[in-house]
């Protein structure tokens, strides 16, 4: 394979579970004492299971994939998560067996040494590999067949990645004339004779398929290997994924972590959950105040009720807390929001600017038309402008609307008046929106409600 990628996942992780071991017997010794250790056999299971814990959560969490192209930034919140997903572990554990002795010491001077020992172990693997990648007799001379875009920016990455010890001889192309071309693509063998060639990148369009079949029999015949980077993947996202189904190689275009069972089970449990519990602790005292205070600012209705597009081709009755005057509850037009909004009542931009608005939208998610997070479903009038400029906007709907999402925390709420600045901004939201679809997970979820806590504290904006 072009980067090990699967010796250097199964080398980090025997690294980083032999420094659990250690740093969990290190921090038995300094909290007690070993001996003390040997006579509680049942502590030998708490670490068995922060073995396995470590393993399924640094899976999971795809901790170990492209861990060495991020920055240490980025490293760190990386094994902060790992190494509290331990703390839990072992408070659960010692809490379940009720120990006595390794307790509160054990499980701070056990994490303060698992954190300085991964980081660590990570940057003096980072300088090993360097070192030893980027000696003369160890680099890999590599000829890249196709000088575009796609053959150029493998350059930029093989040139700024160090580690992976290429050392770029030149282009071979048909088309381009700039001087790191060497030769047109039949004169390749050419070049593999002469410069001692190690291994070949292709990085041809898709009508090139004679030429790349003439570059693989070279590449053959010559004992080298040879990678290909089919042009179509401009056309794919940083999350796909190729698979095999029977003898047939398959390129799924976008990952869907919600498109196994289980994890759209768990996700589902967790939404009646919440929704559950919440509804039952607040609707039954805020609905009443809501009423009294909604006689003395606007008489109507407490509820507002609209469709909103939960697919391409679905919608669904989206419960609101009223904050407009009843003539400007209009669900059929595009009228964006604007500050000091005559339309909405002076109740209404305090529910807004604490987010409490939305709150009935719990029942959304108790009936099961939303999730608590997810992308922010779009009134049908807004859906339908959005699409005038921006093509991927049902892939949206391949999981259910949510009450907060990714690009609300991030500030990509609501609409402007401007047509141009609107356009811009939402282009930005829907980019959010499928990074969160590619990119889902628990932890993600808890982010996204945390921050979401936090900004109804500041009294941030809302959106639609």
């Amino acid at each position: 394979m072009l980067t090990n990628k699967k010796s250097k996942y199964y080398l980090n992780l025997f690294l980083d579970l032999l420094l659990l071991n250690f740093c969990f017997l290190l921090a038995s010794s300094l909290s007690q004492n070993l001996k003390i250790l040997f006579n509680r056999s049942y502590m030998f299971i708490l670490l068995a299971v922060l073995n396995f814990g470590w393993y399924f959560i640094s899976n999971v969490s795809s901790f170990y994939q492209d861990f060495y192209i991020r920055s240490y930034s980025f490293q760190l919140i990386s094994i902060i998560k790992n190494i509290a997903a331990q703390l839990i572990i072992s408070v659960f554990f010692i809490f379940i067996v009720k120990e006595d002795l390794f307790t509160r010491n054990f499980i701070i001077i056990y994490a303060f040494l698992l954190l300085l020992s991964v980081s660590v172990r990570i940057q003096l693997l980072k300088k090993i590999t360097l070192k030893y990648k980027t000696k003369k007799e160890n680099l890999k001379n590599v000829i890249i067949a196709g000088a575009g875009e796609i053959g150029k920016n493998f350059l930029d990455f093989i040139t700024d990645r160090k580690d992976l010890g290429f050392n770029f001889i030149g282009f071979a192309d048909n088309h381009s004339n700039e001087k790191d071309v060497l030769c047109k693509i039949d004169g390749i063998e050419e070049v593999i004779k002469n410069n001692s060639i190690d291994v070949v990148i292709i990085a041809l369009s898709l009508d090139s398929s004679t030429e790349t079949e003439n570059i693989i029999k070279i590449c053959n015949k010559y004992a080298l290997r040879v990678h290909i980077i089919p042009d179509f993947f401009k056309f794919v996202s940083n999350k796909y994924q190729i698979n095999m189904i029977a003898d047939f190689p398959i390129i799924t275009v976008r990952n869907e972590p919600l498109s196994e069972v289980q994890w759209r089970i768990i996700k589902r449990s967790i939404d009646l959950l919440i929704s559950g519990i919440l509804i039952l602790l607040i609707f039954p005292w805020l609905s009443p105040v809501l009423f009294i205070l909604n006689l003395f600012f606007s008489r109507g209705p407490l509820f507002f009720i609209q469709d909103r597009v939960s697919s391409a081709d679905n919608s669904f009755k989206c419960f609101k807390f009223r904050t407009m005057h009843i003539k400007n509850n209009l669900s059929e037009q595009f009228i964006p929001t604007v500050k000091d909004d005559p339309r909405i009542t002076k109740l209404g931009k305090f529910l807004r600017k604490t987010n409490i608005d939305e709150l009935p939208q719990l029942l959304n998610v108790f009936k099961g038309d939303m999730s608590i997070v997810g992308p922010r479903p779009h009134p049908r009038a807004y859906n339908e402008l959005y699409k005038l400029f921006i093509d991927d906007i049902n892939l949206r709907g391949w999981v259910k609307p949510g009450i907060t999402g990714w690009a609300q925390v991030h500030g990509y709420r609501g609409d402007v008046e401007d047509y141009e600045e609107n356009r811009i901004k939402i282009k930005k939201r829907i980019e959010y929106d499928l990074w969160y679809i590619e990119n889902w997970s628990l932890g993600l979820d808890i982010q996204i409600l945390l921050l979401t806590f936090w900004q109804m504290i500041r009294g941030h904006n809302k959106g639609i």
